[in-house]
Protein backbone atom coordinates (compact mmCIF):
# COMPACT_ATOMS: atom_id res chain seq x y z
CA UNK A 1 0.00 0.00 0.00
CA UNK A 2 0.56 3.53 -0.28
CA UNK A 3 1.87 4.45 3.36
CA UNK A 4 4.32 7.83 1.51
CA UNK A 5 0.58 9.15 0.26
CA UNK A 6 -0.82 8.86 3.44
CA UNK A 7 1.78 10.35 5.18
CA UNK A 8 1.72 13.68 2.98
CA UNK A 9 -1.96 13.92 3.75
CA UNK A 10 -1.26 14.42 7.50
CA UNK A 11 0.12 17.91 7.73
CA UNK A 12 -1.35 20.45 9.49
CA UNK A 13 1.58 21.98 10.52
CA UNK A 14 2.85 24.06 13.80
CA UNK A 15 5.39 26.12 13.66
CA UNK A 16 8.89 26.62 15.01
CA UNK A 17 11.46 28.80 14.26
CA UNK A 18 15.36 28.89 15.72
CA UNK A 19 18.58 30.69 14.12
CA UNK A 20 21.37 28.06 14.89
CA UNK A 21 19.18 24.72 15.49
CA UNK A 22 15.65 23.08 15.65
CA UNK A 23 14.92 19.93 17.47
CA UNK A 24 12.43 17.85 15.80
CA UNK A 25 13.35 14.61 17.81
CA UNK A 26 14.98 15.06 21.35
CA UNK A 27 14.99 11.33 21.69
CA UNK A 28 18.32 11.13 24.09
CA UNK A 29 16.20 13.05 26.37
CA UNK A 30 13.44 10.69 26.60
CA UNK A 31 11.15 12.66 24.92
CA UNK A 32 8.68 11.82 22.22
CA UNK A 33 6.47 14.97 22.28
CA UNK A 34 4.93 16.23 19.13
CA UNK A 35 5.20 12.43 17.39
CA UNK A 36 2.09 10.87 15.87
CA UNK A 37 2.00 7.23 14.94
CA UNK A 38 -0.09 5.93 11.59
CA UNK A 39 -0.68 2.85 11.52
CA UNK A 40 -0.70 0.91 7.75
CA UNK A 41 -0.58 -2.55 7.31
CA UNK A 42 0.26 -4.05 10.63
CA UNK A 43 2.32 -2.37 13.18
CA UNK A 44 5.88 -1.45 13.50
CA UNK A 45 6.27 -1.30 17.49
CA UNK A 46 8.41 2.13 18.33
CA UNK A 47 10.09 2.52 21.75
CA UNK A 48 12.49 4.31 23.59
CA UNK A 49 15.33 2.36 25.15
CA UNK A 50 18.54 3.05 26.90
CA UNK A 51 21.70 2.60 25.12
CA UNK A 52 25.14 3.35 26.76
CA UNK A 53 23.95 5.91 29.37
CA UNK A 54 21.51 7.62 26.57
CA UNK A 55 18.20 7.01 25.12
CA UNK A 56 17.41 6.07 21.70
CA UNK A 57 14.14 5.23 19.58
CA UNK A 58 14.05 1.44 18.22
CA UNK A 59 11.80 0.09 15.76
CA UNK A 60 11.01 -3.40 15.24
CA UNK A 61 8.83 -4.37 12.20
CA UNK A 62 7.64 -7.95 11.16
CA UNK A 63 5.56 -7.71 8.11
CA UNK A 64 4.45 -4.56 9.47
CA UNK A 65 4.18 -0.45 8.05
CA UNK A 66 3.74 1.94 10.78
CA UNK A 67 5.61 5.15 11.53
CA UNK A 68 5.55 8.50 13.52
CA UNK A 69 5.25 11.60 11.98
CA UNK A 70 6.27 15.21 13.42
CA UNK A 71 4.18 18.20 11.88
CA UNK A 72 6.38 20.76 12.39
CA UNK A 73 7.98 23.67 10.25
CA UNK A 74 11.39 24.48 10.11
CA UNK A 75 12.76 27.92 8.40
CA UNK A 76 15.35 26.46 5.59
CA UNK A 77 16.17 29.87 5.38
CA UNK A 78 17.81 29.79 8.81
CA UNK A 79 18.73 25.87 9.22
CA UNK A 80 18.81 24.15 6.08
CA UNK A 81 20.55 21.45 6.97
CA UNK A 82 18.73 17.83 8.62
CA UNK A 83 20.94 15.98 11.09
CA UNK A 84 20.12 12.90 12.36
CA UNK A 85 21.88 9.17 13.35
CA UNK A 86 20.62 5.42 12.71
CA UNK A 87 21.45 1.97 12.92
CA UNK A 88 19.99 -1.33 11.17
CA UNK A 89 20.25 -4.92 12.91
CA UNK A 90 19.84 -6.69 9.77
CA UNK A 91 19.87 -6.15 5.67
CA UNK A 92 16.72 -6.20 4.22
CA UNK A 93 17.19 -9.05 0.89
CA UNK A 94 16.37 -9.51 -2.36
CA UNK A 95 14.51 -6.22 -2.69
CA UNK A 96 13.67 -4.37 -5.46
CA UNK A 97 13.11 -1.23 -4.63
CA UNK A 98 11.68 0.10 -7.98
CA UNK A 99 8.66 -2.06 -7.71
CA UNK A 100 5.55 -2.27 -5.23
CA UNK A 101 6.89 -5.48 -3.88
CA UNK A 102 9.98 -4.27 -2.91
CA UNK A 103 9.08 -1.01 -1.34
CA UNK A 104 10.10 -1.78 1.96
CA UNK A 105 13.10 -0.01 4.13
CA UNK A 106 14.74 -0.85 7.29
CA UNK A 107 15.23 2.72 8.29
CA UNK A 108 13.90 5.87 6.14
CA UNK A 109 13.45 9.64 7.08
CA UNK A 110 10.88 11.46 5.50
CA UNK A 111 10.92 15.40 4.56
CA UNK A 112 7.79 16.80 3.76
CA UNK A 113 6.47 19.92 2.39
CA UNK A 114 2.77 20.40 2.09
CA UNK A 115 0.38 21.49 -0.86
CA UNK A 116 -1.87 23.06 1.13
CA UNK A 117 -5.52 22.38 0.12
CA UNK A 118 -4.12 21.14 -3.28
CA UNK A 119 -2.30 18.25 -1.71
CA UNK A 120 -1.80 16.63 -5.05
CA UNK A 121 1.01 19.01 -4.57
CA UNK A 122 2.73 18.17 -1.51
CA UNK A 123 6.33 16.77 -2.22
CA UNK A 124 8.69 14.50 -0.17
CA UNK A 125 12.01 13.53 0.03
CA UNK A 126 12.45 10.06 1.29
CA UNK A 127 16.19 9.28 2.90
CA UNK A 128 16.35 5.24 2.73
CA UNK A 129 18.60 2.80 3.86
CA UNK A 130 18.08 0.71 0.64
CA UNK A 131 18.08 -3.06 0.30
CA UNK A 132 20.92 -3.07 -2.69
CA UNK A 133 20.72 0.51 -4.72
CA UNK A 134 23.93 2.12 -4.60
CA UNK A 135 24.37 4.80 -2.14
CA UNK A 136 23.65 8.33 -3.91
CA UNK A 137 20.78 6.95 -6.29
CA UNK A 138 17.75 8.38 -6.33
CA UNK A 139 14.34 7.61 -8.21
CA UNK A 140 10.68 8.47 -8.08
CA UNK A 141 8.47 5.93 -5.51
CA UNK A 142 6.81 3.71 -7.20
CA UNK A 143 3.20 4.61 -5.64
CA UNK A 144 3.84 8.12 -5.73
CA UNK A 145 5.56 9.08 -8.64
CA UNK A 146 5.37 13.08 -9.37
CA UNK A 147 5.14 13.59 -5.09
CA UNK A 148 8.32 11.45 -3.61
CA UNK A 149 11.85 11.38 -4.17
CA UNK A 150 14.02 8.11 -2.59
CA UNK A 151 17.27 9.00 -2.06
CA UNK A 152 19.99 5.85 -0.90
CA UNK A 153 21.89 7.81 1.88
CA UNK A 154 22.93 4.18 2.78
CA UNK A 155 22.70 0.63 1.32
CA UNK A 156 23.11 -2.95 1.58
CA UNK A 157 25.40 -4.41 4.31
CA UNK A 158 27.64 -2.58 4.86
CA UNK A 159 27.53 -0.63 8.39
CA UNK A 160 24.93 -2.96 10.00
CA UNK A 161 24.93 -2.97 13.25
CA UNK A 162 27.17 0.45 13.81
CA UNK A 163 25.67 3.77 14.16
CA UNK A 164 26.10 6.30 11.03
CA UNK A 165 25.49 9.88 11.39
CA UNK A 166 24.04 11.76 8.65
CA UNK A 167 23.51 15.32 7.26
CA UNK A 168 21.82 16.74 3.92
CA UNK A 169 21.35 20.38 3.30
CA UNK A 170 17.37 19.92 2.24
CA UNK A 171 17.13 23.27 0.89
CA UNK A 172 20.00 22.63 -1.82
CA UNK A 173 18.16 18.85 -2.29
CA UNK A 174 14.90 20.15 -3.06
CA UNK A 175 16.44 22.47 -5.82
CA UNK A 176 18.26 19.23 -6.94
CA UNK A 177 15.58 16.73 -7.09
CA UNK A 178 12.10 18.54 -7.69
CA UNK A 179 13.53 21.83 -9.40
CA UNK A 180 11.95 24.10 -6.49
CA UNK A 181 13.22 26.91 -4.10
CA UNK A 182 11.77 26.23 -0.79
CA UNK A 183 11.54 28.56 2.08
CA UNK A 184 10.38 25.79 4.94
CA UNK A 185 9.29 22.77 5.45
CA UNK A 186 6.06 21.61 7.02
CA UNK A 187 6.95 18.09 8.72
CA UNK A 188 9.35 15.41 9.31
CA UNK A 189 8.68 11.44 9.37
CA UNK A 190 10.24 8.13 10.40
CA UNK A 191 9.48 4.22 9.41
CA UNK A 192 10.58 0.61 9.22
CA UNK A 193 8.26 -0.89 6.65
CA UNK A 194 8.69 -4.69 5.60
CA UNK A 195 5.07 -4.74 5.00
CA UNK A 196 5.49 -5.52 0.85
CA UNK A 197 8.11 -8.18 1.68
CA UNK A 198 7.11 -9.45 4.70
CA UNK A 199 10.08 -9.75 6.75
CA UNK A 200 12.05 -8.41 9.93
CA UNK A 201 14.15 -5.31 10.59
CA UNK A 202 15.37 -3.78 13.39
CA UNK A 203 16.30 -0.39 13.23
CA UNK A 204 17.47 2.21 15.77
CA UNK A 205 17.68 6.56 15.45
CA UNK A 206 19.24 9.09 17.25
CA UNK A 207 18.12 12.72 17.68
CA UNK A 208 16.77 14.35 14.48
CA UNK A 209 17.29 18.32 14.04
CA UNK A 210 18.62 21.27 11.95
CA UNK A 211 21.13 23.17 12.15
CA UNK A 212 22.19 26.42 9.54
CA UNK A 213 25.79 24.53 8.98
Amino acid sequence: MCQLLIFLLLLNPLTSWAVDRVDVGNFSSGILDGWKEKVFEGKTHYQLVSEKLKKVLRADSQAGASGLVRKIKIDLNKTPILNWSWRVDNQLKNLNERLKSGDDYAARIYIVVSGGFAFWKTRSLNYVWASKIPVGSHWPNVFAKDNVIMIAQQSGPAGVGQWHHQHRNIQADFKRYFGEEIDSIDAVAIMTDTDNSGQKATAWYGDIFFTSK
